[in-house]
């Protein structure tokens, strides 16, 4: 009886040291539940992370660093003047890389006929030890004479006369020909003019652009038509010449219900006067809207219905009658699906049909193509409101998760610059109240 006692304990010991591994065995293996397994490593927390390699590529942050961005991505809507009156100054282009001065020689009853500039150019200098070099195929053919003058003055109006450009290597004695040159413009101290220079060359789609700020000067290179196009620029910001400013804010609006933005709450809520003009274009409509109507009272309208997000911000300026582009992307507040759009602008401020107006285009576009274009004719003083655009337009996935009643509203406020000669006794300075009136009524 004892002995079976003994083994009935014994086989409960058993199993119980058996259920007691089991336990064991489950809490060892729970250890490892947590483990990562990536391309065949163990990943835990003291792992160090390996990344693929990068291609040599500009990191995105560098790429668009720039000194320009905080002169030109910053608006003081507190502090806006609708005119200002800035004294004319100097701007000077001066061609680099000409190299060596040539040999004073003297030209007299030279004609040439149907040649190249390089054949011109050889027939010019045969007797000479001087080599021409033609670095490019410049193939135009060019006909003229020149009764007398200096070599220089000769090589300057033959190479004019190709479209080309050319520099003397006095060691090697050659003449190298190009159809590309670099200049240097030395800009004023008024930053609004620089930027005026600055955008319309950059509407002129000039990007190599190199900007010292601190000494105000720019380096550019390009061809003939280059040349001219910013000698153009830069003969047009001149005496009694204005230049148009564009302040802008820019927002994505959500609104709080299943239903859009209702936009003809505006009349009531601000009555039909501030309302002047409405202008549909393709895609969305601009307003033509009272100084009534600004950045902090369409915010206050726009809050009422919807959730506004400001995405972009900043000014840009161009000579009268020109062309330039605002970049969303460029002042954005972080990477959005509306970066991609640009804000083009050619404007002239000046005489429609009896009265003083900014007669402007604003063209909408993306890398796709043109969205939309609005033509605008607007008092000093009047602001636009650009109504309708969908977010849903900048959407390049089959799907997504942004309200399709999600829109882009723009505000933009047109600004004018006179530029005055310095000697006359015009003030350098914003104008306001009745001497805003008198100098618009000159």
């Amino acid at each position: 009886m004892k002995k079976n006692n003994i083994k009935i304990a014994g086989m409960f010991c058993l199993a119980l040291f058996g259920a007691t591994g089991c336990v064991q065995k489950q809490t060892q293996e729970s250890q490892y539940d947590t483990v990562n397994v990536v391309d065949q490593m163990v990943i835990d927390e003291n792992s160090v992370p390996i990344f693929p390699k990068k291609a040599a590529l500009t990191t995105d942050t560098a790429r668009r660093f720039s000194i320009e961005l905080p002169k030109r991505c910053k608006v003081d809507w507190n502090n806006q003047n609708v005119l200002s009156v800035v004294p004319e100054e100097k701007i000077e282009i001066v061609r680099l890389d000409k190299g060596d001065d040539l040999p004073k020689f003297n030209v007299s009853d030279f004609e040439f006929k149907e040649l190249t500039i390089k054949q011109a150019l050889d027939k010019l200098l045969d007797g000479t030890d001087i080599a021409v070099i033609d670095d490019e195929n410049l193939n135009e053919k060019i006909t003229g004479s020149i009764q007398s003058g200096s070599l220089t003055d000769s090589l300057e109006l033959i190479s004019k006369m190709g479209k080309a450009y050319y520099l003397y290597d006095d060691e090697a004695h050659e003449i190298h020909l190009s159809s590309h040159a670099k200049w240097l413009m030395k800009m004023p101290k008024d930053e609004s003019i620089i930027m005026a220079l600055l955008d319309a060359m950059h509407g002129a789609d000039m990007r190599n652009l190199l900007v010292n700020w601190q000494d105000k000067t720019v380096v550019f290179e390009g061809n003939y038509q280059t040349e001219r196009e910013v000698s153009k620029i830069v003969s047009d910001v001149g005496s009694k010449k204005y230049m148009i400013a564009w302040d802008i804010d820019v927002y994505r609006v959500y609104p709080r219900t299943d239903n859009p933005i209702v936009w003809m709450n505006m009349l009531p809520a601000f009555g039909d006067k501030n309302v002047k003009m409405s202008i549909p274009g393709v895609v969305g409509r601009s307003l033509v809207v009272s100084p009534e109507i600004n950045t902090k009272t369409l915010q206050e309208f726009l809050s009422q219905q919807s959730n506004v997000v400001l995405i972009s911000q900043g000014t840009f300026v161009l000579p009268n009658d020109w062309q330039s582009r605002f970049d969303i992307g460029q002042c954005g507040k972080e990477d959005r699906l509306e970066t991609d759009l640009t804000i083009g602008a050619t404007a002239k401020y000046g005489d429609y049909a009896g009265t003083k107006k900014i007669d402007a285009k604003i063209v909408l576009r993306t890398s796709v193509g043109e969205l939309s274009s609005f033509k605008i004719p607007s008092n000093l003083g009047d602001n636009y409101v650009i109504i309708g655009i969908p977010t849903h337009s900048f959407v390049t996935t089959p799907e997504t998760l942004i309200s399709p009643f999600a829109e882009l509203v723009i505000f933009m406020s047109p600004r004018v610059i006179s530029i005055v000669d310095a000697n006359n006794n015009s003030p350098a300075a914003p104008l306001s109240g009745d001497a805003l009136r008198d100098y618009l009524n000159d």
